[in-house]
């Protein structure tokens, strides 16, 4: 395919569906000369979320990069404290973004929030500050070789690319025993001491709720409140085959409770299977990778919106229009490189999580599974061969009985963090626990987003009373209607191409038509002298 037609379908695709990330200049963070681990320096600042400015104290924690070695250097971390708006603030909010692989200093969640309280922000060791656990080994490799991205010779690309990673970033100096959760539960633990709270309240999400409960766990007494959405108890940053099926069926069933959905297929997640397991290779001059595609799928069904739009391209796909999953086979390429800090995560998601009697490439990638657990194989099967794990201590990769108060929010078709998690293998711990359960709701985008005045109820009335209402919440079904599809945008895309390559054709006619006419008169003008 030319150059020029996969840049043009690029910019279409970052436009439109708006999943390529948008990345600005930082400045740079730096140890403070004469600094000592622990210190905290804070000025007064404006941070700015979501287009509103607010007054904060900006500054940098200083922090050992590994708390078990006496001799370990250190590094420093970004803070950001929104101040509170009202007059008698109570307990601050500390906040714990998810990921692993995602920066940490950010705010979504309702202005209301600020006012009875501060809002903290410490940036994650290894994905901000003066250490970034950046692969860009990793990132190239992860585009893949050959024509499906799940291929061994994939896989032992990625493996090899995280090898050299891991290798790079010791010989600079990097100890990558140092970038674990518990290491993190112990910077906030030195901004709450250093900002001299009593205590704090969580607000967690996806693997920040991992990153709570072993705060719950190590400092009991510094925790008043903590709420987790999407929540991750220990074991489930794999994601496995059959509970991805699960949620696809689960999504199957309201399919066929929606007149429109049921009136294009009798089975949503037979047909999935169907077409993930006999896949076209190409549509027009787009290739077609099936590796890319499951992978892209996985990741767009974590929210309600963009899991409509994957149904609908599987469903013109099994009616014989693949151009939805040709936009997703080429979006892979432009989301998944940006999409974490690979260092980072590889190091905090595999001390935590990783098994090494596990075969990963053959238990998250089963014949009969519907689309499999195509990240989690991209993931933990290149780490398994590649990386340097080293496990945290088991008492810390298990569950502990907590009586901090705890708030546990989850969506009932969340693809990610399974609400049945939070409720069989977590809320048991939690004495003074209650799980709120959204039906019909994914993964926290969703819970933030779809009904936000009810979720700012929710949380509002948990920090300041303790009492969770979720009485604004109101059953909103599934929505599998679609505006413009990927099969759309794909034959926009396409036709844009095509109109430009038209226009450039009919100038460089003219252009050249032009110079033959002016060779021709300066010919005839010589002939005649």
């Amino acid at each position: 395919m030319p150059k020029p037609v996969q840049i043009a379908i690029s910019i279409t695709i970052l436009l439109t569906l708006l999943l390529a990330a948008c990345s600005s200049a930082k400045k740079p963070v730096v140890v403070p000369e004469g600094a000592q681990a622990g210190d905290l320096i804070l000025k007064p600042c404006t941070f700015e979320a979501e287009k509103v400015k607010y007054e904060a104290d900006c500054g940098t924690l200083v922090v050992q990069e590994n708390r078990s070695k006496p001799s370990s250097r250190l590094i420093a971390l970004p803070v950001v404290r929104i101040r509170a708006t009202g007059p008698n603030p109570t307990e601050p909010i500390l906040w714990l973004e998810g990921g692993p692989g995602q920066e940490n200093i950010g705010f979504q969640y309702p202005p209301s929030l600020l006012e009875n309280h501060d809002f903290v922000m410490v940036g994650y060791r290894g994905a901000e500050g003066s250490v970034v656990l950046d692969c860009p080994e990793v990132d190239q490799a992860i585009t893949g070789v050959g024509s499906d991205v799940l291929s061994e010779a994939s896989l032992d690309r990625m493996a090899n690319a995280m090898r050299q990673c891991a290798e790079r970033l010791q010989s600079e100096g990097v100890d990558l025993e140092g970038y674990t959760i518990p290491e993190v539960v112990e910077d906030m633990e030195a901004a709450r001491v250093a900002l001299d709270y009593e205590r704090v309240n969580l607000l967690s999400e996806s693997y920040g709720t991992r990153v709570a409960q072993i705060y719950a766990y190590l400092h009991p007494e510094s925790i008043h409140r903590s709420a987790m959405v999407g929540v991750n108890p220990p074991g489930h940053f794999v994601w496995e085959p059959d509970t991805v099926d699960a949620q696809i069926e689960l999504y199957a069933d309201l399919c066929a409770q929606d007149t429109a959905c049921s009136a294009r297929t009798d089975d949503l997640a037979e047909m999935m299977r169907a077409v993930a397991h006999n896949m076209p290779r190409r549509w027009l001059l787009l290739p077609i990778d099936p590796g890319k595609v499951r992978a892209v799928t996985f990741m767009l069904l974590f929210h309600r919106s963009t899991a409509a739009t994957v149904f609908d391209a599987y469903l013109a796909a099994e009616a014989g229009n693949p151009s939805g999953l040709a936009l997703m086979s080429l979006a892979y390429d432009l989301i998944m490189p940006s999409a974490f800090i690979q260092g980072d995560l590889l190091a905090k998601g595999g001390s935590a999580d990783y098994d090494p009697a596990r075969d990963y490439r053959a238990e998250l990638d089963p014949a009969d599974s519907i689309i499999g657990s195509p990240v989690g194989v991209l993931i933990w099967e290149p780490a398994s061969q590649g990386w340097p794990v080293k496990l945290i201590p088991d008492e810390l990769r298990q569950v502990h009985t907590s009586d901090v108060e705890t708030l546990l929010i989850s969506g009932s078709v969340d693809f990610s963090t399974l609400a049945q998690f939070a409720t069989d293998e977590l809320l048991p711990y939690l004495p003074n626990g209650r799980q709120v359960i959204l039906a019909e709701m994914g993964h926290t985008e969703d819970m933030r987003n779809v009904q936000p005045e009810a979720t700012e109820r929710l949380l509002t009335s948990f920090y300041d009373t303790g009492v969770a209402d979720d009485s604004l919440f109101t059953y909103a079904p599934m929505n599998f209607s679609v505006g413009m599809g990927l099969p759309a945008l794909a034959k926009i895309g396409l036709g844009v191409v095509v109109v430009l390559i038209l226009v450039a054709a009919m100038v460089v006619w003219l252009i050249a038509r032009r110079i033959s006419r002016r060779r021709a008169t300066q010919a005839a003008a010589r002939r005649i002298a």
